[in-house]
């Protein structure tokens, strides 16, 4: 099969296979935005006469047509078609004949998979803030079902002073604030056009970058073509970084959840549909879904790195290292959004237990309660230190366990609702609607 670049040098199918790589693979995950690009583009190249309008309605037709195969998963790069671009390009011409050959004019295979990837990310961080959005709902509304419900709180993993399940939930519904501003502002660095960069310098054509950026619902474009080229790799790395925060927050989670609910802790009692048997031992209820979710998100947290030493010492100008990101990057969209829905399903299902501190071996974490007491009757703290510290070792200590925290933040005052607000403001901060109005103006018929 001829590629695109060919002329008249042969290529052993070793050296093929090797160039090519994972590439037709990869590129079944940008299928669809590979379209969505070219349909923005030829409609500039109408605008600035490279284009009929009859020309521009017929590659539209068939664009739709393809279009709409890559999003019911019915699309095929073909055996010896090189990528992507080659087998759209191919189809249209194919179809249409000359009048197909005309779309990769004023553009280079390095801004369309630049337009590519920036399309396939879009659509890929909202699906990931609806699902931290849905595990965040799941988390508060736990926090606050489980509010009053004492569990003991650990430094060193040594039992400690009291907290709660209100805390414990709430906790990681904050995190995940934090962690959607940080998808949010990877957001920000891919919502910008690179179209119309070509390889990198320019065009020689009249392009109307403006125009490609309004018709693909970009905020903006990436102004300086050395720069969107620079781009690729730069994005994808802090696309992960955003990916492998929220992956922090849910590994963490995880080692939480499976260390409660084991039998020495026994604080929590996760989904049986979430749990799997020993083939030797009958009593056996492993946490596997959340071991298994630690373990993916372990290894997502390791993707920006992945990327960083396939990408930073590369001097200004396309290289194909470049290509090799798109084997750990673009599958680790489906692995975190997979982690997301399992979290939010176990959470939802959780089941706590609520008698945790009739246990005598949580006493002495109401140990700090006594010596505050005594401080506010007026006793020297270091005194009531030293008193509670005796008594517990003489076991004259007997814990008062009604306790009232009401400062911000603390057992008796969580501040769901703020942290609620910080979330509703985060996602309003992504502004999705102009993308999504924008992708169905130019798919209409």
């Amino acid at each position: 099969m001829e590629k695109l670049w060919t002329k008249n040098v042969s290529m052993t199918q070793e050296i093929e296979k090797f160039t090519i790589g994972r590439d037709r693979e990869m590129d079944l995950y940008l299928a669809k935005y590979d379209v969505l690009g070219s349909m923005a583009h030829i409609t500039m190249l109408q605008s600035i006469d490279l284009l009929t309008e009859e020309e521009l309605k017929v590659l539209l037709a068939e664009l739709k047509k393809i279009y709409h195969q890559a999003d019911m998963g019915e699309f095929e790069i073909e055996e010896g078609v090189e990528d992507v671009h080659s087998q759209v390009e191919m189809i249209l011409t194919r179809k249409l004949g000359d009048i197909g050959k005309k779309i990769h004019s004023g553009r280079s295979r390095n801004d369309q998979v630049l337009v590519d990837l920036k399309l396939f990310i879009r659509d890929q961080i909202k699906d990931i803030a609806g699902l931290v959005k849905n595990l965040f709902d799941e988390l508060i509304t736990q926090s606050e079902r489980y509010k009053h419900v004492l569990m003991p709180g650990y430094t060193h993993l040594q039992v400690a002073m009291p907290s709660s399940f209100g805390l414990w939930f709430g906790a990681y519904a904050e995190g995940l604030v934090d962690d959607m501003q940080y998808l949010q502002a990877a957001w920000k660095v891919t919502n910008r056009n690179p179209l119309g960069s070509a390889a990198g310098y320019g065009s020689s054509f009249p392009l109307n970058r403006q125009m490609t950026t309004d018709l693909l619902g970009f905020d903006s474009m990436d102004y300086n073509v050395v720069y969107a080229q620079m781009g690729r790799g730069k994005t994808e790395r802090n696309v992960a970084f955003s990916m492998a925060s929220i992956a922090g927050t849910l590994a963490k989670m995880a080692f939480d959840a499976c260390m409660f609910n084991s039998q020495n802790f026994s604080f929590v009692k996760l989904p049986a549909d979430c749990t799997t048997g020993s083939s030797i031992m009958p009593h056996k209820k492993n946490p596997d879904v959340f071991e298994l979710t630690r373990a993916k998100c372990n290894k997502l947290q390791a993707l920006p790195m992945t990327i960083t030493m396939i990408m930073n010492n590369l001097p200004v100008g396309y290289f194909r290292d470049l290509q090799i990101i798109k084997e750990a990057f673009l599958p680790a969209f489906d692995e975190l959004k997979d982690c997301l829905q399992m979290a939010a399903y176990i959470i939802n299902k959780m089941e706590v237990k609520e008698d945790i501190l009739d246990n005598p071996i949580y006493d002495p974490m109401f140990s700090v309660e006594e010596v505050n007491r005594l401080a506010r009757e007026g006793m020297p703290f270091r005194d009531a230190y030293k008193k509670v510290g005796l008594d517990i070792e003489a076991g004259n200590f007997t814990p008062n366990k009604d306790i009232h925290h009401t400062h911000e933040g603390s057992i008796g005052n969580l501040c769901n609702d703020r942290i609620q607000a910080l979330m509703d403001e985060a996602v309003k901060g992504f502004n999705f609607g102009k993308m999504e109005t924008a992708i169905a103006n130019l798919l209409k018929d």
